[in-house]
């Protein structure tokens, strides 16, 4: 018994001995395989190389740029692939993928099996994740040491990054031919769109192309594809992913021989953001894709219609927040004859007759016209300045509203010298626009016909104020710097803004063109070298310029005949719903022109027909309330009391207008009285006797 028990003992520590020798050798394995593991990591960079994404507001892809190697190569997250894409490529290529830590054990040896017993490859058995190591580090031969060192790699990839975080690198890097890497950029250069809703066709030959991707493109093997594709239809049949009927449906699909460009929408804006942008990176600019896409078709078509050498330009903007929609710089950015790569939205021209609204919008803000004010088109001599209108014809008496609307020359300036260029000019740049004056020159009545530069992306900030209530927003399309002002300005009080635009809403639509209830206005630069049309509803503005980018004449070229018919044109294709014009402010009224004070019959003028000079009283102005006043007048009470209104300077007698309405009677004295009809903002203007005024501003309460 002793000796039994002696024997037992020894057996059980020899037994410790050896699981503890083994347990050590383990630990020492483990630990070898553990600084080997770290001094050999996998190359899985922690971001991949891919290609630059210019993307629209909602993330849709507008433009990409290729990796420094050359391949489309498209970041790809699962929630951006078909799920029957990636359940048939599990199925197809790793069907045990969610379960095994990198090496499916059993697909290894089947696929052992089939070799010694056929004498050849039947099946690889290699899974994803070594596809995966195969495609992070390419392999120089197909060698049984590439296949080792392929799976130890795939159980390194898999200590590293989760399941979801494989497949999305597989679809990313994947080959699909020629240059094309990754599902997004095959399913874009085949199919035309991105890889989120496929149909069962398209999803299995994206599934077949990346084992053999030259012998199977379907641009240049369209057989080849057709039956991998097939092959992969019958197996996910088998496995039972798809019925019999929806594969033999999918089967009779024809498979594209054609390979698309990606998308390359909004060149000029998209080179400039990537100017600004790291390899890889994805920008997103305010640009809706649709609008993009509608614009630059309108753009590419009336080019071709209008002839070589010349260009069109496009901005399309939400007036309420100044965001740019869509931006057009050239008709073909790769057009050389048309000088295609120069940006037109961003290069000063000469703005003809388009700045012609901003001087009546002063003269009504300042009281000194209304609608039907009558103003004298016929010659006129401004100290040797001698404008002639656009057909060289004169109109004799016209209203204000008929100079505008027709764009007569000679009304325009004979107002703005009344409201002064200076102050027009500081308006713009109040607005956050300035204006490029000719070098050593003082701001001169010839600004109003075109005689400064502005670039289109200023005229449609400008008229974004006209849009936006008299509020104009800094534009941006998301090329800007981070840090850029957003800034908001008052380019016209509400009053007149709205007596501009009720006027450019009645501006005859050019011929053929559906009317869509815009206000809009036309203008062509000195020398026919520039044709504008600029138009807005109730929330979006569009521009559109028309010239040579080489500055060079084009005889017969318009603002209304060359121009507009591409702004209508341009709103249709923008896909963009109609907002009708704002209504009419309270407090505003277009009185008919029985019913203008005397004041405002006609602008003023001398018995020669030439403006007056200006007194030598200084001009009018406003000294109770002050601009911007508070006035508690007690509204709310049965009775409220009267504002005392004061002024100083100014050639009596006098009239007053309360939010347009003119004060009875004509005053000598230098103060009056008015009654308020109830609280909020009012405009008082008052008006001397050489047709000078000044406003202010109140809110009474």
């Amino acid at each position: 018994m002793r000796g039994s028990a002696v024997l037992y003992r020894k057996i059980l520590r020899r037994s410790a001995i050896a699981a503890a020798s083994l347990a050590g050798f383990a630990a020492i394995a483990a630990g070898g395989l553990w600084q080997l593991d770290r001094a050999f990591p996998p190359p899985l960079p922690a971001e991949l190389t891919v290609s630059t994404e210019v993307q629209d507001r909602d993330g849709q892809l507008l433009r990409a740029f290729a990796t420094p190697d050359g391949y489309w190569r498209l970041a790809t997250r699962l929630d951006q692939v078909d799920k029957q894409l990636v359940d048939m490529l599990v199925i197809y290529e790793d069907k045990r993928f969610w379960d095994h830590g990198g090496v499916d054990v059993l697909a290894l040896a089947r696929a052992a099996g089939q070799f010694l017993n056929s004498g050849r490859i039947v099946s690889g058995g290699s899974t994803l994740s070594m596809q995966l190591a195969r495609l992070a580090e390419p392999r120089d031969s197909r060698s049984l040491g590439s296949k080792i060192k392929q799976l130890l790699r795939a159980l390194q990839i898999e200590r590293r990054l989760t399941k979801r975080e494989i497949l999305e690198r597989y679809l990313t890097l994947a080959p699909y031919g020629g240059n094309l890497e990754g599902v997004r950029a095959a399913s874009l250069a085949y199919f035309g769109k991105e890889p989120k809703r496929l149909t069962v066709s398209e999803a299995a030959l994206l599934v077949a192309l990346p084992q053999l991707p030259e012998k199977r493109r379907p641009d240049r093997n369209l057989a080849i594809a057709h039956a991998a594709r097939d092959r992969v239809l019958a197996r996910m049949v088998s496995s039972g992913l798809l019925g019999e009927r929806e594969a033999a449906r999918a089967a009779l699909d024809d498979v594209s021989g054609v390979r698309r460009t990606l998308p390359a929408l909004a060149a000029h804006a998209a080179y400039a953001a990537l100017s600004k942008a790291g390899p890889g990176q994805k920008l997103q600019l305010t640009i809706r894709k649709s609008v993009q896409e509608g614009l630059e078709q309108v753009a590419r078509d009336a080019a071709t219609r209008l002839g070589p050498r010349l260009s069109v330009a496009m901005v399309l903007a939400d007036a309420r927040t100044g965001e740019i929609l869509g931006e057009v710089g050239s008709a073909n950015y790769f057009d050389a004859s048309r000088s295609g790569w120069i940006d037109m939205t961003r290069i000063v021209r000469s703005p003809g007759s388009t700045l012609k609204p901003f001087i009546y919008g002063l003269a009504f803000e300042q009281g000194l016209v209304a609608q039907e004010t009558l103003i004298d088109d016929s010659p006129t001599d401004f100290s040797g300045y001698r404008p002639k209108n656009f057909d060289m014809g004169y109109q004799g008496d016209v209203s204000i509203r008929q100079a505008l609307q027709l764009s007569l020359n000679v009304p325009a300036i004979s107002v703005l010298d009344a409201v002064g260029p200076a102050r027009l000019l500081a308006r713009f740049r109040q607005a956050g626009v300035t204006p490029i004056l000719p070098v050593n020159k003082a701001p001169g009545l010839a600004i109003g016909l075109g005689g400064v530069g502005v670039t289109l992306r200023d005229l449609v900030q400008l008229y974004a104020g006209l849009a936006n209530g008299g509020k104009a927003h800094t534009l941006h399309d998301g090329t800007e710097p981070a840090n850029a002002e957003r800034a908001t300005a008052t380019i016209l009080d509400d009053q007149a803004n709205w007596q501009i635009t009720d006027i450019l809403s009645g501006v005859k639509p050019p011929e053929g063109a559906a009317r869509r209830g815009i206000a809009y206005k036309t203008g062509t630069s000195y020398g026919y070298r520039d044709a504008w049309s600029v138009g807005f509803d109730g929330r979006y503005v569009l521009g559109v310029w028309v010239g040579r980018p080489d500055a060079g004449a084009v005889p017969g070229l318009s603002g209304y005949v060359s121009a507009a018919p591409i702004l209508f044109e341009g709103f249709v294709r923008s896909g963009l719903a109609p907002v009708p014009l704002p209504g009419q402010p309270a407090g505003v009224t277009r009185l008919r022109r029985d019913d203008l004070p005397v004041t405002l019959e006609r602008f003023g003028s001398g018995a020669d027909g030439l403006v007056q000079a200006t007194p030598t009283e200084p001009a009018p102005t406003i000294i109770f309330p002050p601009d911007g006043a508070r006035v508690d007048l007690g509204t709310t009470a049965a009775r409220a009391s009267p504002l005392v209104l004061k002024l100083q300077g100014g050639r009596a007698p006098f009239r007053w207008l309360a939010n347009g309405k003119p004060l009875v009677g004509i005053d000598r004295r230098r103060s009056a009285t008015w009654q308020p009809d109830g609280a909020g903002y009012s405009t008082l203007t008052v008006i001397d006797a050489v047709g000078r005024a000044a406003s202010v501003k109140v809110f009474v309460e």
